[in-house]
């Protein structure tokens, strides 16, 4: 996930997501993240002021990478619904994949940790809109019943997230035939 990055901040980021996940954030202090990434603290404090920059680069980091993974095979001439499929079908697997980046993101998209120009700056440069104009484009089409197309996604991400929730707690498996099921729901869900 962290492929970006150089080798010491990619040591910090993907030592701090795990300790975080372990042990949650308020248990997770610098001179941690130090000991169990090797990297000495002067180091971490050369590429990051503080834990919370940290945080908002891991935040940065995961939300960048998510972004690149969902949009991959979106932006072709197929039809709406194979590319929104395409790219909620990428969104759960890069969650399964990845369950610690997919917890951090939920846990953490609402926290005051996360400063507010990060996250707008995550929503406006995300996979979110221009999934949104595709959802527009399914509404002109007359595929989609008029709706605000950012509500719709937003609907279509949460049957998502908890889903996958479900999967990464052992209540249910994610299968070929539950994710299209699942894929296939979300499509009639506002189909006409």
């Amino acid at each position: 996930m962290f492929d970006k990055y150089n080798k010491v901040q990619k040591a910090v980021l993907e030592t701090t997501l795990a300790l975080i996940i372990e042990k949650e954030l308020q248990a997770t202090s610098m001179s941690l993240i130090a000991k169990k990434s090797g990297i000495s603290t002067g180091s971490i404090y050369h590429y990051f002021e503080s834990k919370e920059a940290i945080i908002n680069e891991l935040y940065k980091g995961i939300v960048s990478f998510n972004g690149q993974v969902v949009l991959e095979g979106f932006f072709t001439d197929e039809p709406i619904r194979t590319r929104l499929e395409r790219a909620w079908e990428n969104l759960i697997r890069v969650s399964l994949k990845y369950p610690h980046g997919f917890q951090f993101i939920e846990q953490y998209s609402f926290s005051p940790y996360i400063y507010d120009e990060v996250k707008k700056t995550a929503y406006k440069e995300g996979w979110c809109l221009s999934l949104e104009k595709v959802y527009q484009e399914a509404i002109e089409a007359k595929l989609f019943r008029a709706m605000e197309p950012k509500f719709m996604v937003q609907m279509h991400y949460g049957s998502i997230v908890y889903t996958v929730k479900a999967s990464l707690n052992h209540d249910l498996t994610m299968d070929e035939a539950a994710i299209r099921g699942l894929l296939d729901s979300c499509w009639k869900s506002f189909s006409i």
